[in-house]
């Protein structure tokens, strides 16, 4: 029999008999997991697959059919003495040799026997005898035929063991077996089986921890079955690999512009770096350095990409190119879509784009909530974004030359972080510059290089020529900070801070209308800003009637709201559809599959808003796609009424647009009232612009004494809110303002407009 020894390493297990440091076996217990473990245990799984027996769970007991077979072959005789046993695993198992059987027999001889000396009768030695002569049949016959050769059969067992398992395990192993036994709920129950660990030895290794949750044979085979797909997927591997971050020194922009030969000497790897830099060192001199550093690069002829802001989405032309099929697995879909990555100058850049496409994707595919859709849709996003680039990035490649990506502002979504760790693994330096400190940036990955610094700036364009530096003074940074401290989260906001808004309509008594009208919108409730937006509360109501009757006093609470930045429309329709619109010839041209096109209205020559301030510009043509979006306006995207739409919010008067470009978001915001006491119908362009300037930030108010219907009509829900504040009375007359008494509360007395006539 074969006397158990220690291992000096986890290899140990791996050598052949005749070639280990003392003849023997090894029969070892594993109560806790590591990396090594996990390694261990895979190559260990599969060894024993092939040659050798794997045990999840428990052994089967013989059943009633077992019980019979064997009852048939060898009847129910049993003697407690060598030459029985022998004679009996003759017959049994005949495929063994001379020496297996001698020395299983022996092996069953001593196990019986130490059963014996612990008080079992007979017929109990009988029963074992009998199970354990099944399990060889049943479970062991291949490993009992390659007992004593050199290749040592292993036996891998998950789970707690029964004091019969192990016996027969125990009689295995000492016949010439090696044995793992993978514990994870720990040592208690074996050691009540083998108080003194007499029969096998406890793995111990620095720095093991409970398994986790998800660790079981089935998931070590799931993993087997992985790498074998994946080593199909990969195909011919590439024969150089990244180097990245390994020999950078920490200096950033330095590194980014070390020497390619500097780098590192070995010809089969090429040394790139991954950084990420938050904060500026220097304010005064940053947009300098960014300078300087695309110079140098250009300068040592290295190809250089830089992207600022997000990197441009796929187009659907460039989705579009890229042909795909139904696949049923991801297997399927990441070989077919792999063939697309096409570098025929170079084949071993080839086959690194190839690795480098399949490692980040088969990370992506274990991501939470991934599916086989999802993860094709990342492939095409990362084989377009490389066709996009791949000629800037490596016309003419060949090793050691190392590429440059610049990403100025941080990655905002998960498919741009994706595209940069894919470039990462390629020969390129990516750089990621995150100079304010208020940006985030989504990218993670353990071999990003990170460096800090406490100060922020504000960089949206990498200064790529001379004239676009920008550099501020020290005293114009210290303002900046100032304005920081003061105008953050404090309630006070600076001239201007704010380009980008949206209207929230406050539901309001007729009463509070008068309350709010002149208050800045920073006073008002649920304003807020949220990071650069603002939130407005405005009005947009309709008052009909006239309180009272009191004709007098309803001119006089009109005239109390009129302000400054007030335009007050006496005669509706205030934009007549027959009025000369020089746009309406362009608007199918302006709007086109449901978007409105920006550039093609900036570059017209008719276009009138481009004296505007650019943020104002960009709020109309924000506001203008969401009131078609909206859908709020009767007839869009039904009979035409989008291009009616574009037009008239195209073509808006001077008045309109010298209060929107004096608009402050946080600070009064301008109104518009209209009047109209007659049957006269609004316009579809006046419910057109009284929308838009709602969704702009306007207060908008419709005074109709008499009740009727008017923009209401025009609309496909109802979006202002209607106070009846009195009696309904027609055929009234605007007057002139100027005029009107501001007593809102008494009707004058015949002695008051006399003596008030005379002085």
């Amino acid at each position: 029999m074969f006397e158990h020894k220690k291992i000096q390493g986890l290899e140990d297990f791996f050598i052949e008999l005749n070639q280990r440091r003392e003849k023997g076996v090894y029969f070892y217990r594993i109560n806790g997991y590591n990396g090594q473990v996990q390694e261990f245990v895979q190559k260990y799984y599969q060894a024993a697959r092939m040659s050798g027996a794997v045990i999840e769970g428990k052994i089967p007991n013989p059943d009633e059919k077992n019980l019979a077979y064997y009852n048939e072959i060898m009847g129910m005789a049993f003697q407690m003495n060598l030459g029985f046993l022998t004679a009996s695993l003759k017959k049994w198992l005949p495929r063994m040799n001379g020496y297996q059987r001698d020395t299983v027999a022996a092996s069953i001889y001593d196990s019986l026997d130490s059963m014996r000396k612990n008080g079992k009768n007979d017929n109990m030695l009988r029963n074992a005898y009998i199970k354990f002569m099944c399990w060889l049949y049943y479970k062991f016959e291949r490993i009992v035929s390659q007992l004593g050769e050199n290749k040592v059969p292993k036996i891998l067992y998950e789970g707690d063991i029964s004091n019969y398992e192990l016996m027969l395990i125990s009689i295995l192993s000492n016949a010439g077996c090696d044995v793992v036994l993978l514990q994870y709920h720990g040592d208690g129950g074996y050691r009540k089986l083998d108080p003194d660990s007499r029969l096998s030895e406890e793995l111990a290794l620095p720095g093991l921890s409970s398994f986790p949750e998800t660790f079981s044979l089935k998931w070590i085979l799931e993993e087997i079955k992985n790498k074998q797909n994946n080593e199909r997927l990969y195909g011919i591997k590439p024969e150089s690999r990244n180097c990245t971050n390994a020999w950078i020194k920490g200096k950033g922009f330095s590194d980014i512009q070390a020497d390619i030969p500097s780098r590192g000497t070995d010809p089969k790897l090429y040394y790139n770096c991954f950084i990420r830099i938050y904060g500026v060192e220097d304010k005064l001199t940053y947009q300098n350095e960014l300078y300087q550093l695309q110079l140098v690069l250009k300068n040592s002829k290295r190809r250089l990409v830089i992207l600022e802001g997000a990197i441009p989405k796929p187009t659907m032309e460039e989705i579009n190119a890229i042909q795909r099929k139904n696949y049923n697995n991801q297997e399927q879909m990441l070989l077919d879509l792999k063939a697309k990555i096409q570098y025929t100058a170079n084949q071993e850049l080839q086959r690194l784009m190839h690795k480098a496409f399949l490692d980040i994707l088969l990370a992506e595919s274990k991501e939470a909530g991934m599916n086989l859709n999802r993860l094709t849709n990342k492939a095409v996003y990362l084989l377009c974004w490389l066709k996009r680039y791949q000629p800037e990035l490596f016309c003419n490649w060949k090793l050691p030359e190392i590429s440059c990506l610049i990403y100025l502002g941080g990655c905002k979504d998960e498919n741009d972080a994706m595209f940069l760790r894919f470039l990462a693994k390629l020969p390129i330096d990516v750089l990621i510059l995150v100079p304010n400190l208020n940006s985030q940036c989504v990218l993670k990955d353990p071999v990003l290089y990170e460096i800090h610094y406490t100060e922020s700036l504000n960089v949206n364009r990498y200064p790529r020529e001379n004239g676009e530096i920008k550099i501020g003074t020290a005293a114009y940074h210290a303002e900046r900070e100032l304005d920081t401290l003061m105008y953050q989260d404090s309630g006070i906001y600076r001239n201007q801070q704010y380009g980008k808004a949206v209207a929230v309509t406050l539901r309001t008594m007729y009463e509070e209308i008068s309350i709010l009208w002149e208050q800045e919108l920073k006073y008002r409730p649920s304003f807020s800003t949220v990071e650069d937006v603002v939130n407005m509360p405005v009005i947009f109501a309709k008052v009909s009637g006239v309180k009272d009757g009191n004709v007098p006093a309803y001119w006089a609470a009109i005239k109390s709201l009129i302000t400054s930045d007030t335009l007050v429309i006496k005669e509706v329709p205030y934009l007549n559809p027959t009025d000369f619109n020089p746009m309406k010839s362009h608007a199918t041209e302006f709007f086109k599959n449901g978007k409105v096109q920006k550039a093609k209205i900036r570059a017209h020559s008719a276009y009138p808003y481009g004296v505007l301030r650019e943020e104002i510009q960009e709020h109309i043509f924000e506001k203008l796609q969401l009131l078609i979006d909206q859908r709020v306006i009767r007839g869009t995207f039904e009979n035409g009424t989008e291009y009616t739409i574009v037009s008239t919010i195209l073509n808006m008067k001077k008045e309109i647009l010298r209060l929107i470009q004096k608009f402050d978001f946080t600070k009064k915001n301008p109104k518009v009232i209209f009047i109209n006491p007659t049957e006269k119908p609004i316009s579809l362009e006046d419910s057109i612009i009284s929308a838009f300037l709602n969704l702009v930030g306007f207060d908008v108010l419709f005074f109709v004494p008499t009740g009727y219907q008017s923009i209401e009509q025009h609309f496909n829900q109802r979006l202002m809110e209607e106070h009846q504040i009195g009696d309904y009375v027609y055929d009234l007359q605007v007057p002139e303002f100027s005029s009107v008494s501001s007593n809102k509360n008494t009707r004058q007395s015949w002695r008051e407009r006399i003596f008030k006539r005379g002085t």
